[in-house]
């Protein structure tokens, strides 16, 4: 037995000598430098890196026709048109962003590139830009707009005695050839978005938006496509083919989709505005689902307490409108909102925290993001948040098992329609073991009702009251 011991011991030496030789061996033949180089400046991270917000100098508004008056007493002369050479033209309906001086007044600044300077107050412009001057953080030096994208423009600061540059070039790793400079994100980056999402009417009604008419069939038969569809999961074809063979009702799976699109539209909005009384920790994901064949996706966004789903969005992009859709959802059922103190945890893609930027800009909500990332706790980060990770995971599980895996949605129409009425199951009538097989949100007149048809059919009324009272608020 002694001898056995002596060679494990004899045999774990020689191998910390080899790691001891090994460590000498790095030292020696790697830079301290090439260390100090950041993962998240390499090409493959660049997409996931936001910078902070601009310093943001808004122009004040004013009036040409005042300006106009104004030189004319001062100086005792008047402002003429401008007079422009033969052929030369500018677009009739240009006008001054902070002025609002007609064409006749403006200068073609670039020789038809699109930029031009008004005349009375000297505003060098570009049609669609916005009425801002944006000033980067590291530097002040002013930022100029490089690319134009589907819904936002990317601002970036040319300064190359930035000090945010100048650390990036720092962390270069060595003997970089030049030409490969340019995969690094080297200067400051700003996106400015060009679509208001904040201005979004979220309570719109869908445009497959129709009425109930129930000719040869009744409400029940109704909640029972319902029952069949959205609870079990139940193709539409199969659910006309239950209905045949189970309860001798003749109906066709178009019928079926009709009273799902119908009853989606009516209920979303006692959904949408039920008071959930959230916490203060939401958490948030993304998935993607099919729809006609083409990846879409989902966006969903849940209450980590209660587990109640507070934001849900569909969309055919992963940009970062339909994620502030979804969040403004989310943030519509807070009666105060915490700001700082609201704990939103996501993953690590780049359209929470600039979603979380422009609702500081736009609506003066003020949050950060705490994002999990990868799928291993390699920092404390992970290891504290990860059980809210995995809990919106779950959801997303969940909610793949209910819809059409091998074929998803055979429209977009049908996406929509499908996840409002599954958010509706899952908050109102699906059991929960958190909350001892019971529903997670408690309504007084579905605990009465009978069976899942007459509870369908109680939601579809609490929806209608839901927009009664939306339309009545709106005339007062």
């Amino acid at each position: 037995m002694n001898s056995i011991i002596t060679v494990l011991i004899a045999y774990n030496q020689i191998l910390l000598s080899q790691i001891n030789q090994l460590l000498i061996f790095i030292a020696k033949n790697i830079p301290l430098k090439q260390w100090a180089f950041d993962d998240s400046q390499s090409p493959n991270y660049q997409k996931l890196k936001i910078d902070k917000l601009p310093i943001i100098i808004k122009y004040e508004k004013q009036d040409y026709l005042f300006l106009l008056a104004y030189y004319k007493h001062k100086y005792g002369e008047t402002i003429k048109p401008i007079n422009r050479h033969k052929g030369k033209t500018i677009p009739e309906d240009t006008t001054c962003p902070v002025c609002g001086s007609p064409h006749h007044y403006i200068y073609d600044n670039n020789g038809n590139n699109g930029q031009y300077q008004c005349k009375i107050c000297g505003k060098t412009f570009i049609i669609g830009e916005s009425v801002l001057k944006l000033l980067c953080p590291h530097c002040r030096h002013v930022l100029e707009a490089v690319r134009t994208r589907k819904h936002f423009r990317i601002h970036k600061c040319r300064n190359l005695k930035c000090l945010y540059y100048l650390n990036n070039i720092k962390k270069l790793p060595l003997n970089i050839v030049h030409k490969e400079k340019s995969k690094y994100k080297l200067h400051y980056l700003y996106r400015e978005f060009t679509i208001d999402f904040f201005k979004m009417d979220l309570n719109a009604f869908p445009s497959w938006f129709t009425s109930f008419k129930f000719r040869k069939q009744s409400a029940h038969i109704m909640g029972l496509c319902l029952s069949y569809h959205v609870n079990l999961g139940i193709f539409l074809r199969k659910t006309a083919e239950a209905l045949k063979d189970i309860h001798n009702i003749n109906i066709s799976h178009t019928m079926v989709a009709n009273y799902a699109q119908t009853a989606a539209a009516i209920i979303k909005p006692f959904v949408d505005n039920f008071n959930y009384n959230p916490s203060n920790t939401l958490v948030a994901d993304e998935t993607y689902i099919k729809a006609k064949g083409i990846r879409s996706y989902i966006w969903l966004i849940m209450d980590a307490v209660s587990r109640s789903i507070l934001g849900y969005q569909v969309s055919d992009s992963r940009d970062v409108g339909p994620c502030i859709l979804t969040m403004r959802m989310a943030f519509n059922k807070f009666r105060e909102f915490p700001n700082k103190a609201l704990r939103f945890i996501a993953d690590g893609y780049p359209a929470y925290p600039l979603a979380a930027q422009q609702f500081a800009i736009q609506d003066e909500k003020f949050f950060d993001i705490t994002q999990v990332i990868g799928l291993t706790n390699d920092d404390a980060v992970s290891k504290e948040f990860r059980p809210f990770k995995q809990m919106i995971e779950r959801l997303n599980r969940t909610f793949k098992s209910s819809y059409r895996v091998t074929n998803g949605y055979g429209s977009d129409d049908g996406a929509q329609y499908g996840v409002s009425l599954w958010v509706c199951y899952y908050n109102f009538l699906r059991p929960h073991p958190i909350r001892n097989w019971r529903p997670l949100n408690r309504v007084e007149m579905l605990e009465n009702a009978e069976n899942m048809p007459a509870k369908w059919q109680l939601l579809i009324f609490l929806g209608q009251q839901t927009i009664l009272e939306m339309q009545k608020s709106k005339i007062s």
